[in-house]
């Protein structure tokens, strides 16, 4: 940072009796009054240097008994006591930051060259264009400090001047950057490091956001820099003002704030979203969905809540269930989760994505699986921890996914045995309702064996896994897996415990769907030993290898009925068929 020593005197200003005065063995013939404060001081001293001064004296007539009244003056006293020091020759150091002090109240007394050759305003303009113009950190500090004086800095040109300046070492080529420049960024050395392209915006997003929208303005008309460096700037920008809502505060908290904080808050990020660029990736979705979690806190406009809404949609498929994780402001319980906010996102996608052309090839077909299997994995982790989410959240969110999305059902089937698991107390329909989702046709081996021992799904659910199962020619073994379906132990193979990209780690059997009862443990039959039992009580001599019209027509009876009812055999051609009824004490 850059200083200017003016004057070589000892500062001789004292304070007596609430009054300020300069030591001198000539009596003083000048009061001034700015505010509460009153000055003693000597005309010879200040009006041949205040143009402002003379003209007040020659119209009160005797300034010695009738105090000068300079209560508009910009900087208060803190300014006028710069520029009387000056008049009276004592040392004043003039940097950054009393600049913009001094020059206002210089300015509004009046000491310009018409009044005295060499007087205070052009020291100032000098050290302003040769110093603090020229230098970086300068320039930042000088416009923060115009933010008491906003109207008078405006009307001199130095904010306007210091933005020009600003803008110009942005679009400078980073290799041609010195780290005199700034030096924000600890672990950096100029000798050893080459300057980051980013290197300014931690800087900048110290200014008023008025200010710093003006700078990003006169930076992207130029189309100098790529999109994504404004998208930095932006995000380092609402993380300095914009302080995040953490894990363990609840929605009374950031609504206790002052109306005024909260106000600004508001206005920062509204104006944040607005100068977001329209290139899509110009800014993570991580940081979409921060910001639309903060506006739905402050309460922005339904319009900047929109917009958000829609490019969150855009770039869904570039999200992790971590960017999805954030707290409902409806409940104070920290494990609420806002499960409307991310289905908002998920319509808008699915909005966008049926508006294309050819939504089921290529690129759209990745991009909705994608989508698809990042809503299951967000759906495992919230049943998890979420212990208030209702049935019908769980339902509205994995029921808006088209069908094409999911080739296979074992993610959500995951999801909905979690949720079984931390819900014990659900009723028959609200499992019915959870359970009606799953398709039986899209479900792996591994998890159909699972499935039909798991106590925990409704009869009906059971019963289709089981058709499937016969179906499709795969009958299960009830106490012995086979290999290929069960490692020892009662766990997924590895390939199938490695099939989540959403980090899950190698679980056994019991701890990924759990802890249901190991096969081998059973002390008494089991439902699908039940089931299975009563159906082979035909004549024995053939499987069950009938017509598959008349199958299906019975699993469709078992599917909308909700029959947990009879399973009937089919009939061997020339002999007669045994029904067996099943029983089971309710739906668990």
């Amino acid at each position: 940072m850059k200083f200017m020593k003016i004057g070589n005197r000892p500062d001789t200003f004292y304070t007596e009796e609430a009054r300020r005065s300069v030591s001198s063995d000539v009596p003083s013939n000048l009061i001034i009054q700015i505010n509460n404060t009153t000055y003693l001081l000597h005309q010879f001293r200040l009006l041949p240097k205040c143009g402002l001064l003379q003209r007040l004296c020659s119209d009160a007539g005797n300034p010695s008994k009738v105090p000068l009244e300079l209560h508009g003056i910009p900087g208060d006293e803190e300014a006028f006591e710069l520029c009387a020091k000056f008049c009276y020759g004592i040392t004043i150091n003039l940097s950054a930051h009393n600049f913009v002090l001094a020059f206002c109240a210089a300015k509004f007394l009046g000491m310009t060259e018409s009044v005295e050759k060499g007087n205070f305003v052009l020291k100032l303009e000098i050290f302003f264009k040769s110093c603090i113009l020229e230098g970086w950190k300068d320039s930042i500090i000088t416009l923060q400090s115009t933010e008491k004086l906003l109207e008078w800095a405006e009307n001199t040109g130095l904010i306007r001047h210091c933005m020009d300046s600003i803008v110009e070492k942005i679009l400078t080529h980073p290799s041609k950057v010195t780290w005199s420049y700034t030096y924000t960024r600890p672990g950096y050395k100029g000798k050893h490091h080459s300057v980051p392209k980013d290197w300014w915006t931690e800087d900048i997003s110290n200014l008023d956001i008025g200010i710093f929208r003006a700078i990003i303005a006169a930076i992207r008309s130029t189309k100098t820099l790529p999109r994504k460096l404004i998208g930095e700037a932006l995000h380092v920008y609402a993380y300095r003002w914009l302080p995040e809502i953490s894990n363990s505060s609840s929605p009374e908290t950031s609504v206790s704030q002052t109306e005024s904080v909260a106000e600004k808050h508001r206005q920062v990020l509204e104006i944040i979203v607005s100068m977001i660029p329209a290139e899509r990736g110009s800014v993570s979705i991580g940081f979409l969905l921060r910001l639309l979690s903060k506006g739905k806190t402050l309460g922005v406009s339904p319009s900047t809540k929109a917009e958000l809404i829609r490019r969150s949609g855009q770039q869904l498929m570039e999200a992790t269930v971590k960017n999805l994780i954030f707290p409902s402001q409806s409940s104070s319980d920290r494990h609420y989760y806002d499960t409307d906010l991310v289905l908002a996102v998920l319509e808008s996608f699915l909005a966008d994505w049926r508006r294309q052309t050819s939504p089921e090839d290529g690129e759209s077909l990745k991009e909705i699986r994608k989508v698809a299997k990042l809503i299951d994995s967000y759906l495992q982790v919230i049943s998890r921890q979420d212990v208030n989410m209702p049935a019908l959240k769980m339902v509205t969110l994995a029921e808006s996914l088209p069908e094409i999305a999911r080739p296979k059902h074992d993610e959500l089937y995951r999801a909905m045995n979690i949720y079984l698991k931390e819900h014990p107390d659900l009723t028959k329909a609200e499992k019915k309702r959870l359970c009606r989702i799953l398709d039986s046709r899209k479900l792996s081996p591994e998890v159909c064996a699972h499935a039909i021992r798991n106590e925990r799904l409704p009869l009906r659910t059971v019963l289709q896994v089981l058709f499937h199962e016969q179906e499709s020619g795969a009958r299960p073994t009830p106490q012995k897996p086979p290999r290929s379906e069960m490692t020892q132990g009662g766990e997924y193979p590895q390939s199938v415990a490695q099939g989540d990209n959403h980090g899950k780690s190698k679980l056994g059997l019991e701890e990924q769907f759990s802890g249901i009862e190991s096969l081998g443990k059973a002390t008494s039959p089991s439902i699908v030993e039940r089931v299975h039992r009563t159906t082979m009580k035909s004549d024995g001599k053939k499987k069950l290898d009938s017509e598959r019209k008349v199958e299906e027509g019975k699993v469709r009876e078992i599917r909308e009925e909700g029959m947990s009812g009879s399973l009937e055999p089919k009939k061997a051609k020339g002999g007669k068929s045994k029904s067996a009824s099943h029983s089971r004490g309710g739906d668990r």
